[in-house]
Parts: structure tokens; C-alpha cells; sequence
């Protein structure tokens, strides 16, 4: 072999090494994909993710309201109060008469009144029932309301002639107790009054 044909030999010998170490420090590139996110890896899993949502919490209760207990009604002024079946008609003690739809004492009535004031005064151990009355006109509500009225603007007229309250009891019968039954102003007239009854007190 010339040295001409050996050279060649190593020049194409070392060529051919660099190409298989050049080729050989080339990464090897690999067909694994990027790793699925973690998250989404599970939604696919599992399917979609519930969120656990806290109950709203209760409306409070609404406080109690304190309700006030019902009112009893007003009791008629008198120490005993009788039933009114207890008591019964005096002969001295005087009806008296109203104007309609009135509760005021009228001046010709003023003056029975004395004289039933005297009576009492005298009979220390009567007690009285005063009762109130109205004609036929109004409601029965409303007269009512208008016969108590009447009947305890003559306890106050008596008690300011010295009749003490405790020996004093009122009631209302409205329209319920006429006197009369015609539907003319002669009638209505005596149905609108105050009318005593009397009672031991011993």
C-alpha cells in the first residue's frame, strides 16, 4: 500500500468517527406528551366537581311579644254589688228623664234627685241600684253606652249630695226595658230615664 492510499484511509477513518460521535451526542427525541393538568386529570375522572355549599343559616325566630293580659271590665262603683235581682222598687225613690241622646241632668230633675238624695240620706243602710234606659232609636251598642252614661251621671249628682259611692251600683239595659212601646215621642220620652231600685245593705 503507497503512503498516498494510507493517508487517504485515516483522513476517511477519522471523518467517519466524528460522524458517529456527533451523532451520538444528539438527544433522542421521545413521543411522551406534557402531563395532564392534575385539576383536570380529576374532572375527567370523576365528572364535575360539586362544590359543597353551606346551608344559610335559619331566620331567627321573631321574638315574643309580651302581650298585655285582657282588660277586665271596669267594675261599677259599690262596695257589695248585689245582683241586680237583689234589689227592689221604693216608692220614694223617683225616676228621672233625659233628652234624646242626652246624659245630662236636667234642672226639674235635679230636684227629684234631692228628694232621693234625702231618702238615702235618711235610710243609711239602703243600698241602690241605679239603672239606665233609652228609647228605641239607635243601636243596641250605642245605647248601650248612652244608658251607662246616664246612669252614672246620676250616681255623681247623688254623690255630690252626700250619698257615698260605696253604697251606689249602676247598670245599663240600653233599649232593652221600655216602658212604652209606641214609636212616637210621647213614648220615647218616658223610656229615656234613670230608674232606682233599693236593697238592705244589713
Amino acid at each position: 500500500m503507497t503512503r498516498t492510499t494510507t493517508r487517504v484511509l485515516l483522513t476517511s477513518a477519522s471523518i467517519l468517527a466524528l460522524v458517529v460521535v456527533g451523532c451520538a451526542k444528539r438527544p433522542a427525541l421521545t413521543g411522551v406528551s406534557a402531563p395532564t393538568p392534575s385539576g383536570a386529570a380529576s374532572a375527567g375522572a370523576t365528572g364535575p366537581s360539586t362544590t359543597a355549599t353551606t346551608p344559610a343559616p335559619a331566620a331567627p325566630a321573631p321574638a315574643a311579644t309580651a302581650t298585655a293580659p285582657a282588660r277586665e271590665p271596669a267594675a261599677t262603683p259599690g262596695a257589695a254589688r248585689p245582683a241586680p235581682k237583689a234589689f227592689e222598687a221604693v216608692a220614694e225613690l223617683k225616676p228621672i228623664h233625659f233628652d234624646f241622646d242626652k246624659s245630662d241632668i236636667r234642672p226639674g230633675d235635679a230636684a227629684i234627685l234631692d228628694g232621693n238624695a234625702r231618702w238615702l240620706t235618711a235610710n243609711g243602710k239602703q243600698l241602690v241600684l241605679i239603672e239606665g234606659h233609652c228609647d228605641e232609636r239607635g243601636t243596641n251598642e250605642y245605647n248601650m253606652a248612652l244608658g251607662e252614661r246616664r246612669a252614672r251621671a246620676t250616681m255623681t249628682y247623688l254623690m255630690s249630695k252626700g250619698i257615698q259611692q260605696t253604697r251606689i251600683s249602676t247598670i245599663s239595659y240600653g233599649e232593652e226595658r221600655p216602658l212604652c212601646t209606641a214609636h212616637d215621642e210621647s213614648c220615647w220620652s218616658q223610656n229615656r230615664r234613670a230608674q232606682f231600685l233599693a236593697k238592705s245593705g244589713e
